[in-house]
């Protein structure tokens, strides 16, 4: 047996957490390449390095060992297979291993079978181990908590069984405790807990890559699996972190190797001494671990220290944010007696560390969110201690609230707690002056527009067509896209009854079905679902005997997790053979192109029908008693985008275009096509109707409308390309004054859109080039479901030094609001950021139509007006312009209107980043560099010189529509119309 244990140096507590990038090297690829220095990366990116830099850590120690990494995807660490994917080439040769599992269970279970793997067989040599045979394998799970939630039986056997001492065993769980993208909020630490895993709670990207290195070893040291619990705060954010390969050197002190042997021997007495090793030896391996690595650490501490406050993760950023704002900064905190503990390991609790940090203090704060987890822990280890603090953490000692037990907690919710015990109960005058003073954003009265922008599907989408049925129809909601039911038009998608866990879809019938009049239900369910659990919801059904039907959309994705290929996935041909096995009564599958899926082979028997029919079809199998399968054959419209991008799907030759002279307005073409790209437009004659081409996925499902002003047209080879602008050399613009980064607060940027625009790439752009000015930066994409073209919110922190401090900004706290959609940018929760003496609004009057202005011809855009009020009263100064417009005219396309906007903002003088720094950025993303370039420069012209951008619009050739622009060869069906 080997495993060397290396040096006893560089405990967590001692280490810098802070520096900055080298801008004149500057590389994306430095994220994972860059062995020492200032990198930035996402918390998704830290997670995948993590893994890579423990093993290189094991080699420089002599310790061969390979990595194992499965699990199953789901927000917040949805991207995190598929970075695995993009990075085979960094973690190939540290014998990384990654196998996406069929669902959460099996990946559990393939992790637990690698710490048996050097007790079961011979350890084989591989390409990068020079000849020599591994010594042992090192595994990691990932999901999100509720499928943490599913996995707890075989994550309680196998930490049962333990880890390998050469191994080592990792839980990455994803918590969404706003439940921005889940069924359910969500928190894991409880779960954990009643699993004995302990947990480790990162902060930010610095702490994954740190916690992520310690999770591994104490899980090798103690015995034990080990956890992150990776919040969607840290997860979906980014910020800079510093690397060494000497960062992370375990000190082991006197524990030695474990001496711990896993065994899957889970019968009789042995099930007796497991339980007992894992509570009496193996939990207290753990503790001793994070004390002699201090993963817990004091942040500041006095002997005349009167008062605590203890947090962990992301929790603690925000109370170090809610402390400055109170004004109680880094050197204020012993002056005011004021002591934090932040906590590194939440479970199990270390009591040496805690017995210090409450020595001498009266009061300890307690900020966590959910449930009184921590604070619990506390009472019961210092219970019957002399002289023991007063713990206060969910409630004031009346009973009433002090931080919510539901819900996420965020800056401004932690600042009022904190300012209530501090000002109120411990008479600290800043925090008094918080309560009732002009430091405290005023609530506003919100006004809210006629309109919202929700979540929709893509256009184009096969859920446009396969979730429609007939009106009054039971359905049930599934995960993923499916979902989105729950919010649309019952007309159009039925009266939904909501949804159940991955897994259930169509038993709930089971449950209702003896007892209601109505005698059949839809069950709607993807194919990525039906591989994870589904296919066992429906065998249940059949077994149930009841009248159900089920809705199997054929994709081949899993669009809402960023369009993976269903583990396990089956051909079309197959599935039909599955469910013809399940012995459900009768199979149709429907389709946008009927010829070819005849062609593929289908089960004799099984009738193929075109997409239009799926209203008949679907009342043709209500009639047949028992299960019955509709399985909808359609290609993901976003996957058909991004292939159609890099060259590999055919292209429709055809376009459509509408005749607006023709068009009624009658919105029948968006009410059958359900699609996003119909646009409703107001004109002087009425609403009336265009075709985005922008958007459009040539889907052509918008003609099934029976409406002459319809034309199909096929660009011929004399076409003319619309006239573009001619390039602008950024020499050509005058310098702005720019914004000031402040010296406490910093700069805070809050970016507006729509799901599926570029938002989140613009805020890394911006992002980035703060990091190229030489700044710190750290950034919040809140998007989860939203993605789909509902309301996208990005926020960008700038410093000149590093600050501990949260990604989200609080209320008040925004000083450039950067609104590429009005309609979001209106939205009072989104706005609230926004300081009427300070903020700066740089905001979008392109009209967008919603998912519902699309069906429904009585739902409005508000009035540009409207938007601009609400806008102007929550900031300082306003600038508003329209770079749909501006962008159509100058490039012939809508795709570059939001770095349109950054320049506005940049020659506004509200962007503290050089012009330079942002050009490099967009350079360094590498898309559409041109383009973006050229849109950024003129979003500039807009500003400096209006009337220069005016003139050069007049001279350019601009046909009518840019839908119908150059010279066409109509097509047969075209010059029929």
């Amino acid at each position: 047996m080997t495993s060397l244990l290396g040096p006893s140096s560089g405990t967590h507590n001692d280490l810098p957490r802070f520096g900055r990038a080298d801008a004149g090297s500057f590389s994306l690829s430095d994220r994972y390449t860059r062995e020492s220095g200032t990198i930035y990366l996402t918390g998704i990116q830290a997670l995948v390095r993590t893994v890579r830099d423990r093993a290189r850590l094991d080699r420089r120690q002599n310790l061969l060992t390979a990595s194992l990494v499965s699990g199953y995807e789901g927000s917040p660490l949805a991207g995190y297979d598929l970075e695995l994917a993009r990075r085979a080439e960094f973690l190939d040769p540290f014998d990384i291993v990654h196998r996406p599992a069929l669902n959460e269970e099996a990946g559990a279970t393939a992790v637990m079978g690698s710490q048996l793997a050097r007790r079961t067989g011979t350890l084989r040599a591989t390409a990068h181990t020079r000849g020599a045979p591994l010594q042992g394998v090192v595994g990691y799970w990932y999901g999100k908590a509720p499928g943490l939630d599913r996995a707890t039986d075989a994550l309680r056997h196998a930490n049962l069984i333990g880890t390998d001492p050469n191994g080592g065993a990792v839980v990455m769980v994803g918590d969404d405790p706003g439940a921005k993208s889940s069924t359910v909020p969500c928190a894991s630490e409880l779960a954990l807990a009643d699993l004995y895993i302990p947990t480790l709670y990162p902060a930010d990207s610095q702490d994954v890559l740190d916690f992520g290195v310690h999770a591994a070893i104490l899980s090798r040291v103690s015995g034990l699996w080990s956890a992150l619990k990776i919040s969607a705060h840290v997860a979906d954010a980014s910020s800079t972190a510093l690397v060494d390969p000497d960062r992370i050197l375990p000190v082991y002190g006197d524990l030695g190797t474990s001496p711990h042997v896993p065994s899957g021997h889970l019968l009789g007495s042995n099930l007796m001494e497991l339980e007992q090793n894992q509570l009496t030896i193996r939990l207290p391996r753990a503790l001793e671990y994070a004390r002699l690595n201090r993963l817990n650490r004091i942040v500041q501490s006095t002997a005349d220290d009167r008062i605590g406050i203890v947090a962990a993760g992301k929790t603690y950023l925000d109370v170090r944010e809610s402390l400055r704002r109170l004004g109680i900064g880094d050197d204020e905190l012993g002056r005011r007696g004021i002591r934090i503990l932040k906590l590194g390991m939440i479970y199990p609790l270390e009591r040496t560390i805690l017995d210090e940090f409450m020595s001498g203090l009266d009061e300890v704060i307690v900020v966590e969110e959910k449930r009184d987890f921590i604070e619990t822990m506390i009472r019961d280890i210092q219970f019957r201690k002399p002289g023991v603090a007063n713990v206060v953490g969910k409630a004031h000692e009346d009973g009433s609230t002090l931080f919510s037990r539901f819900g996420e907690l965020d800056v401004d919710s932690v600042t009022r707690g904190l300012a209530q015990r501090l000002g109120t109960v411990h008479g600290i005058a800043s925090a008094s002056a918080w309560l009732d003073g002009p430091g405290r954003v005023r609530t506003r009265i919100a006004l809210p527009l006629a309109a919202s922008r929700t979540p929709y599907f893509c256009s184009g989408c096969p859920h446009n067509s396969s979730t429609k049925v007939a009106d009054g129809t039971l359905v049930g909601g599934g995960i993923g896209c499916h979902a989105m039911v729950l919010m649309m038009d019952e007309q159009q998608v039925g009266h939904v009854t909501g949804v159940t866990q991955m897994g259930g879809e169509g038993i709930q019938w089971t449950g209702m079905a003896p007892f209601l009049d109505e005698r059949h239900m839809v069950q709607n369910v993807g194919d990525g679902t039906f591989m994870h659990s589904g296919s066992l919801a429906l065998r249940a059904a059949v077994a149930s005997g009841d009248n159900i039907t089920y809705k199997l959309l054929y994709n081949g994705t899993v669009a809402m997790t960023g369009g993976q290929d269903p583990v396990g996935e089956m051909s079309l041909p197959e599935i039909v053979r599955l469910l013809q096995a399940e012995k459900v009564a009768k199979i149709v599958v429907t389709t946008d192109d009927v010829k070819a899926t005849r062609a593929r082979g289908l089960p004799r028997g099984v009738e193929v029908r075109d997409r239009t029919e799926t209203l008949e079809v679907q009342q043709e199998l209500a009639a047949v008693p028992g299960v019955t399968v509709l399985v909808h054959d359609q290609y993901c419209a976003a996957e058909k985008r991004r292939h159609r991008k890099r060259g590999d799907y055919p292209t429709p030759e055809q376009r459509v275009v509408i005749n607006e002279r023709i068009c009624e307005g009658c919105g029948d073409c968006g009410k059958k096509s359900n699609c996003l790209s119909v646009h409703p437009v107001d004109t002087e004659f009425g609403r009336k109707t265009q075709i985005d081409q922008s958007t459009c996925n040539l889907d052509f499902s918008c003609l099934q409308g029976d409406c002459p002003a319809f034309v199909t047209v096929v660009p011929g080879a004399r076409t003319e390309r619309v006239a573009t602008a001619p390039s602008l050399d950024a020499a050509e613009l005058p310098e702005p004054e720019r914004a000031d980064i402040d010296a406490e607060r910093g700069f805070s940027l809050r970016l507006t859109g729509i799901g599926g625009t570029g938002i989140v790439t613009v805020s890394a752009v911006l992002a980035t080039a703060a990091v190229l000015d030489g700044n710190s930066a750290r950034t919040l994409d809140m998007t989860g479901l939203a993605q789909k073209g509902g309301a996208v919110v990005s926020d960008v922190r700038v410093s000149r030094t590093p600050v501990e401090q949260p990604p989200k900004i609080g209320a008040g706290d925004c000083d450039l609001y950067l609104c590429c959609d009005g309609l979001v940018g209106a939205d009072d929760k989104h706005l609230k950021v926004a300081h009427p003496d300070r903020t700066t609004a740089v905001v979008s009057t392109t009209r967008i139509p919603t998912g519902k202005m699309v069906i429904d011809t009585s739902e409005h855009y508000p009035a540009t007006s409207d938007i601009q009020a609400a806008i102007d009263r929550a900031s300082a100064r306003g600038i508003y312009l329209d770079p749909g417009e501006l962008t159509e005219k100058l490039f012939g396309s809508t795709q570059t209107a939001n770095m349109f906007m950054v320049g506005a903002a940049y020659q506004s003088g509200a962007l503290p980043i050089s012009a330079e720094s942002i050009e490099r950025a967009v350079e360094l993303n590498g898309v559409a560099v041109e383009s973006n370039l050229q849109a950024f420069r003129r979003g500039r012209q807009a500003v400096a010189d209006p009337q220069a951008l005016s003139a050069l619009l007049d001279t350019l050739h601009r046909p009518a529509t840019a839908a119908t622009s150059g010279a066409y060869e109509p097509s047969p069906a075209a010059a029929r119309a």
